[in-house]
């Protein structure tokens, strides 16, 4: 009767012990689900290497446009006011005065890339001035009158907008359109300059789809093939900049087939016909 007097106690007091062991061992497992919770997340690793390296292709893009400021400069020293193209030279100036300010502010920076533009404003400047002068001193009034209508409506365009901004883009995010609200308010929408800049970049293809027809004796090599590689380089480097630019992305496809096919007109009448 003593053994079985000793189990009961023993069971009784394991009876009484379960209930808090149970509680002991809920309490414990909610401490290591929290602890679980509360782990950072570990952060996805970025792929590397040259392929990824938004310096990388940035470095190409502003080495190929210190090749358009170069082009510009040599053209003023060797080339004749009779190859500028009154088309594309104001183009090139609004060009680079947006890309100036876009490569300033985009991330990762590219001060070499501003510096680029911010030169080929002036020497693009430059060339404007002698294609002036050679065609007034020429009788044809009438092309620089033309382009000088059509530079300052484009100018005035882009003026506006960006005076207009502080008020145009909040009543246009006010008004909840679909699609159209959410595109004005996007960090590469049409109140910024990650948007225009590339806009800007479809004038020049643009300006050469015109002009598919020019003759080759008043294209410039040396300009072209700037423009060729920035478009090669600067189509991988839209998409690795932030904001990502699918705009410039697609702008310099067109840029590199459009001068491209420039190019080889030029090289082609020039080394082998």
């Amino acid at each position: 009767s003593g053994q079985v007097c000793r189990a009961a106690q023993a069971s009784l007091r394991a009876f009484k012990l379960a209930p808090r062991r149970l509680l002991s061992e809920s309490a414990n497992g909610a401490k290591e689900a929290a602890k679980e919770a509360v782990k950072p997340v570990a952060a996805e690793a970025k792929p590397t290497g040259w392929w990824h390296s938004a310096q990388f292709w940035g470095g190409l893009g502003a080495l190929a446009g210190w090749g358009m400021t170069g082009s510009a400069i040599y053209d003023s020293q060797f080339h004749g006011p009779e190859v500028i193209s009154l088309t594309m030279t104001p183009v090139m100036i609004i060009y680079s005065s947006l890309f100036a300010r876009w490569a300033f502010v985009v991330k990762p920076q590219n001060l070499l890339l501003c510096a680029c533009h911010a030169s080929n404003v002036v020497a693009q400047c430059n060339q404007l001035r002698r294609a002036i002068e050679y065609k007034l001193a020429s009788g044809e009034e009438a092309a620089v009158h033309d382009m000088a209508t059509k530079a300052g409506v484009g100018g005035a365009t882009i003026l506006g907008l960006i005076l207009a901004k502080p008020v145009l883009q909040p009543a246009v995010v006010g008004m909840g359109i679909p699609g159209l609200s959410a595109f004005a308010a996007a960090d590469a929408g049409p109140f910024t300059v990650h948007f225009w800049a590339p806009m800007s970049k479809w004038l020049i293809s643009g300006a050469s789809f015109f002009d598919l027809n020019r003759p080759t004796d008043k294209i410039s090599i040396t300009q072209y093939t700037a423009l060729t590689l920035t478009g090669a380089f600067f189509t991988r480097y839209a998409l690795l900049v932030v904001p990502v630019n699918y705009v410039l992305c697609s702008v310099n496809i067109a840029l590199f087939g459009s001068s491209a096919y420039h190019l080889g007109r030029k090289i082609k009448a020039d080394y082998i016909d």
